[in-house]
């Protein structure tokens, strides 16, 4: 049997002026090894005994994510692009969240991975990628024109 089902014979019991006592006993007798504990069958007689009707637990809210506000990602993501080189706890740290969340916020909301022990993205966009291909060329060429002069400094 389910939960619920043994709330609404204790509930049954409970209406027809049963003692808990009576309530176990009968539970036991018909449900075997799975009725529920004489505890548990005084809580619920407790509660229908203070009008409590519901057979069925009780809503709850959880805990609020309010670690996912934007304002507490934007300031992740700015804390990341001023040192790329920080570790989650010390992330973690500066904003006053666990670790857990700032790992979470990393890697799922700002799609970001260490590399190189730094944070990139982990995937360029089409003007990161380009921005990075004209400056890898213009270290190459800065690089030719070293071992240019370096070759003729040599040759002397």
């Amino acid at each position: 049997m389910e939960k619920i089902e043994f709330r609404v014979l204790i509930k049954y019991y409970f209406l027809r002026r049963k003692t808990i006592l009576e309530i176990k006993e009968m539970l036991d007798k018909y449900c075997g090894n799975s009725a529920p504990s004489i505890s548990m069958v005084k809580k619920w007689f407790i509660e229908f005994r203070c009008d409590c009707t519901s057979t069925s637990d009780a809503k709850r809210l959880g805990r609020l994510k309010q670690v996912l506000m934007p304002e507490i990602v934007d300031k992740i993501h700015g804390t990341i692009l001023d040192d790329r080189k920080m570790k989650v706890r010390e992330v973690a740290e500066a904003v006053f969240i666990s670790t857990e969340r700032v790992h979470n916020i990393l890697h799922e909301y700002l799609d970001m991975k260490k590399l190189y022990a730094q944070w990139m993205q982990r995937l360029l966009t089409l003007d990161h990628k380009r921005s990075r291909v004209t400056i890898s060329r213009v270290f190459s060429d800065i690089q030719l024109q070293f071992e240019r002069v370096f070759t003729l400094f040599c040759n002397r």
